[in-house]
């Protein structure tokens, strides 16, 4: 039930596919257009009319009954009220586009329960939601388009449980240009959004408020044969009654994949946070700016997926962590790291001998395409930069790690670490040993790595550090530690 819900849901995304009817806007074309609709939706949600069509002037308003298509849901996990009918206004263009515009509402309140979980009661309210963009059927999705909302506010509420969250508004951008090969698209997607909060109560724990001025978000996706994945959704849509995919059908969905491959040449993701505050009885803290990104790149026979976070001006109050030891928190971090050198081309070989009809080999197929995704199945993970920065130290960290997806122990090492200003980190130490004496260890420890050290230009102490699979260990060239 759930797959068919996802599947139905996606409809809406398509919902516009259609290049049935010509520049005439009139009853017959609206009926064509709703037919051609209706058989992108699973045939037990299609009967229930969750899609209409009619002429309206110069263009044809499509209305989606979503309320229909939650009837599907069991009655007893999820109840709703207040959900109303959203239209979208399409006028098709000589150039083969539709010209998109909406402008709706919501504001819905229900219950809804999951296994084993409490029964949760929520709102959902968003003041207006405008769109206006260029569509094109023949990749079933906007080829650009402005997008906004207002006041968004979702509450939930159960006995374990309370959360509030919003944002005052959000504006993004769609657009879109020809792939390098041949047939495929590239998407860009940038917006804003501002006065984010979100307060959550948990039984047994403080209530936290988490705040943000604003967050900036970018995403990008290359080189997707947009077609191609048309197609395949369409497929799975029109499949998603059936328990098992028939023999025929499970080489024809194989095959439609086999041709869509590479799904993409290039992808990544971007999010940032201007004044993040976070509030509780513990303590309180934050950021002036804080950020995340994601990206996956390179051949289909070495893609690397990789991810940074960053922060910067950050603070941090709370009775848990004692004065003494407050210099010793981070004002910046940052932290990036990579998987390398994954093969997705043999896994994609491996995996379409997957069973789709649902056969008893889908298992170990998938195992295998798991384990030819890692070259030799080699685990190669990637650190270009993890530092942290306070008054009292200035640290960085760079280096691989190799290893093996099916051991802990086979692995190897090479890493650099780069410190500035050690003496004062080493006195900080010191000082903070007068009063706990566990910490002489670590002041000790660490006037020995200094006597590791090399010096660079610019005055950092640096250790090259190698481990290697034999378990020897050299830092600076020395050796450490022998082989095991």
């Amino acid at each position: 039930m759930r797959f068919k819900l996802i599947a139905a849901t996606s409809t809406i995304a398509i919902a516009l596919a259609s290049g049935a009817c010509g520049a005439e806007i009139n009853q017959a074309g609206a009926k064509q257009v709703e037919e051609s609709l209706t058989k992108l939706l699973p045939r037990s949600v299609a009967k229930d009319r969750v899609v209409t069509v009619n002429p309206a002037g110069t263009r044809y308003e499509i209305i989606y009954d979503l309320a229909k298509l939650l009837k599907k849901l069991d009655p007893g996990s999820l109840t709703i009220t207040g959900l109303t009918p959203w239209s979208m206004f399409a006028t098709p263009l000589d150039t083969g586009l539709w010209s998109v515009e909406g402008n709706n509402s919501l504001n819905v309140s229900g219950s809804f329960k999951a296994p084993g979980q409490p029964k949760a009661d929520f709102t959902y309210a968003i003041d207006a939601f405008v769109v206006s963009g260029m569509f094109d059927p023949a990749i079933s999705y906007f080829r650009s388009g402005d997008f906004s909302t207002k006041a968004v506010n979702f509450s939930s509420k159960s006995e374990a449980e309370e959360l509030n969250a919003g944002f005052d508004g959000m504006k993004y951008k769609v657009a879109s240009s020809e792939g390098a090969a041949a047939g495929t698209t590239n998407f860009a997607t940038s917006g804003s959004a501002t006065g984010f909060i979100e307060r959550i109560k948990s039984g047994e724990v403080p209530p936290v408020e988490i705040r943000a001025d604003a967050f900036d978000f970018a995403a990008a996706v290359n080189g997707l044969p947009a077609n191609k994945v048309r197609d395949i959704i369409l497929f799975v849509i029109d499949h998603a009654d059936e328990k098992k995919l028939a023999a025929s059908d499970s080489n024809k969905l194989k095959a439609m994949l086999r041709d869509a491959f590479p799904l993409l040449t290039s992808f990544n993701e971007t999010i940032g946070l201007n004044n993040l505050t976070v509030s509780s009885a513990a303590g309180s803290g934050g950021a002036k700016n804080v950020g995340y990104e994601v990206t996956l790149d390179g051949p289909t026979d070495a893609t690397r997926f990789g991810i940074g976070v960053t922060a910067e001006q950050i603070s941090f109050a709370s009775p848990v962590v004692p004065a003494a030891y407050s210099a010793f928190l981070p004002r910046e971090l940052q932290l990036k790291f990579a998987i390398a050198d994954m093969d997705f081309a043999a896994f994609g070989d491996e995996f379409l001998k997957v069973d789709f009809t649902g056969g008893a080999a889908s298992e170990d197929s998938g195992k295998k395409a798991a384990e030819r995704l890692f070259k030799g199945g080699e685990l190669v993970m990637d650190f270009p930069k993890i530092s942290a920065v306070s008054s009292v130290y200035d640290a960085e960290v760079s280096g691989k790690i190799r290893g093996r997806i099916d051991s802990s122990k086979d692995y190897s090492m090479d890493a650099t670490v780069l410190a500035r200003d050690l003496d004062k980190t080493i006195a900080a130490v010191q000082e903070l040993a007068k009063t706990n004496a566990d910490l002489n260890q670590v002041s000790f420890g660490l006037m020995m790595a200094k006597g590791f050290a090399k010096t660079d230009p610019d005055g950092r102490q640096r250790w090259d550090i190698s481990v290697a699979k034999n378990g020897s260990v050299t830092i600076n060239g020395q050796v450490i530690k022998g082989a095991d």
